[in-house]
């Protein structure tokens, strides 16, 4: 069964990457195809995607064929100002660090797919329970902003403990960012996005 796609469209070469890179981690079950232009999206074939991640200048060249599909398109903006963004889009700042760009995109995802309610299933090996409980809580706390010390008084462990808890977990996830780590923890259902 072939994977949905993704497309991004933006002539910024490093910004489309980066995105990318995040969007793989926050739906793994995407394909995530970059273009420069959307001429590029045309020789493709424009139609075969699930989501279209639009740059705002690429919206306003093309606005007829994104307004067609509105709900399947998020904009990239550089600002969070609503008097900037374009009008009955979902718009996505993407001038923000990195922590906070993942937080948006988790939200989109949550609040347009219900919970990944809309997308396809994902493959056992990443649903499958990895981490013990204990883990489980430490992840949790890490990703909520907890420093080492406070995740220990708040379990009642010593601090050496909850670093081996937390060398074990990025070594089991291959996860080395609390980024990774926040996706991770949001799209198994360990933390509540608006905890974060």
């Amino acid at each position: 069964m072939e994977r949905p796609k993704i497309a991004i469209i933006d002539n910024n070469i490093l910004a489309v990457l980066g995105l990318k890179q995040i969007l793989q981690n926050v739906i793994p079950i995407m394909d995530v195809m970059t273009f420069g232009s959307f001429e590029a999206l045309e020789e493709r074939g424009s139609e075969a995607f699930f989501h279209y991640f639009i740059a705002q200048n690429i919206l306003i060249e093309h606005r007829q064929f994104f307004v067609e599909r509105r709900h399947k398109t998020i904009v990239l903006t550089p600002g969070n100002d609503p008097s900037t963004q374009p009008a009955g889009f979902h718009c996505l700042c993407i001038n923000v660090p990195e922590e906070q760009l993942v937080k948006s995109l988790l939200m989109l995802e949550q609040h347009a797919h219900a919970h990944g309610k809309n997308l396809p299933k994902m493959p056992q090996v990443l649903t499958s329970k990895v981490l013990s409980d204990r883990e489980i809580e430490v992840l949790s706390l890490i990703v909520q902003g907890y420093i080492n010390k406070e995740i220990a008084d708040q379990l009642n462990i010593g601090l050496t403990t909850v670093i081996t808890h937390r060398k074990n977990i990025m070594e089991k996830l291959g996860m080395h960012s609390v980024s990774a780590l926040t996706i991770y923890a949001v799209m198994h259902g360990y933390v509540d996005i608006n905890k974060i």
